[in-house]
């Protein structure tokens, strides 16, 4: 009996051990990080300035080239949203700073190209669409798309809600089917929320940055104040995508700016594109950023199912997210996700929805701990049947087989 007392409290032990424990959900998987190649040419390129200091140039072309790729390809899964779809007959409108002739990735696809003193709207409209190149492994979401460049800046690149107010009622009435925005503004909520609204109604989906970008420590010489909280416009229209950045680590930079109420995540830390004039890159960080890649897979949507509505192009890069906190954009279960219209389409998309499960555990070990449990339960209980028949057959002169 001791023996096996030993052998079942083992068995009992072996599996509490190996049985599964409940817990929360697990969050989405961290993003990957860079590659050995990818961080080597991250860490030469000059760093892009949020604004201009007083007295200060234009932004120069970097004479440096990231020659290998970027975390964010992997990331979003890139190679094989691009096989589905790549942006193609599809309109992006960047009210920005400007896009500047000749910026690297996007030749013959720009309409109203003009100087970027800041280089802010170049680098974010390469983001979105800029083609591969043979000298490096950087490009945009949506390769494919064709880029409307309006103005949401003044000449160095200060966004005013005036400016976007105009900018993106502009590129609703020249036929874009997305429009992007890298302003953040904490007033003008009003002018704001009726341009998205208008630019919806002409069938343009807004996509904007949940929070302002930080100010990175090289812009010396500027003095600024914290953001304050709350919400910012146009991103905080309802009907507007709002998008917040995370980086290579899958958390959001030290420091950054809250952001409010996002709707989605995207990459946008140590983010690397093209800036005003030359071949070379820059690096950057911040959520209008991420709202830049999220445009451009909004691109890729566009062009796969063109006859869905503003709404519906949003709810289906919701609902084809990765689970976290804030969803994580996911361009090829966006596109993948078969096709429902009208006022079915909310139904049509949950149903359609892959399943996100947990890789099998390995089970082996804990069945073995099983069986063995179960073997020695059945010893315990024979040998307690024994316990109580035996004496009693031998009360009644009843002997076991074998027993002489």
């Amino acid at each position: 009996m001791r023996s096996s007392t030993r052998c079942l409290l083992t068995a009992l032990a072996a599996v509490a051990a190996l049985a599964p424990t409940s817990t929360a959900p697990a969050a989405a998987a961290p993003s990957p990080s860079p590659s050995p190649a990818a961080g080597r040419d991250v860490t030469v390129l000059p760093p892009l300035p949020v604004r201009l200091g007083e007295g200060k140039p234009c932004t120069a072309p970097s004479e440096r080239t990231a020659t290998g790729g970027t975390w964010v390809a992997p990331a979003l899964g890139l190679p094989r949203a691009q096989r589905l779809a790549r942006g193609a007959g599809v309109t992006v409108a960047v009210v920005d700073s400007g896009v500047a002739p000749g910026t690297a990735g996007l030749s013959g696809r720009v309409t109203g190209a003009a100087e970027d003193c800041l280089g802010h709207g170049s680098f974010a409209a390469s983001l979105i669409a800029a083609a591969p190149r043979t000298d490096s492994g950087v490009t945009g979401v949506a390769p494919g798309a064709a880029v409307l460049a309006l103005p949401g800046t003044d000449a160095r690149g200060v966004p005013s809600a005036a400016l976007v107010a105009a900018g993106i009622r502009l590129a609703a009435d020249r036929g874009a089917d997305v429009i992007y925005t890298g302003a953040a503004l904490p007033t003008g909520r009003a002018e704001l929320t009726g341009a998205v609204s208008y630019a919806t109604g002409k069938g343009a989906l807004v996509v904007a940055p949940a929070a302002p970008d930080a100010l990175p420590e090289q812009d010396g010489g500027v003095q600024d104040t914290p953001p304050p909280s709350g919400p910012y416009w146009p991103a905080a229209a309802p009907e507007a995508l709002s998008v917040v950045d995370f980086g290579p680590s899958g958390t959001r930079p030290s420091g950054a700016p809250p952001a409010y109420r996002p709707d989605l995540a995207a990459p946008g830390d140590s983010m690397v594109g093209s800036g005003p004039g030359g071949k070379g890159h820059y690096i950057a960080s911040g959520s209008s950023l991420a709202a830049a890649d999220a445009a451009g897979a909004a691109a890729l949507v566009r062009e796969r199912h063109p006859d869905l509505s503003p709404a519906q192009v949003a709810a289906r890069l919701l609902r084809t997210a990765y689970p976290a906190d804030v969803p994580r954009l996911d361009p090829y279960a966006a596109l993948s996700l078969g096709t429902g219209t009208g006022s079915d389409q909310g139904t049509a998309a949950r149903a359609e929805l892959p399943a996100r499960t947990p890789e099998p555990a390995d089970t082996g070990p804990r069945n073995t701990a099983l069986a063995v449990f179960g073997v020695c339960l059945a010893l315990v209980a024979l040998l307690g049947v024994m316990a109580l028949v035996v004496p009693r057959g031998r009360a009644r002169r009843w002997t076991p087989p074998g027993v002489g």
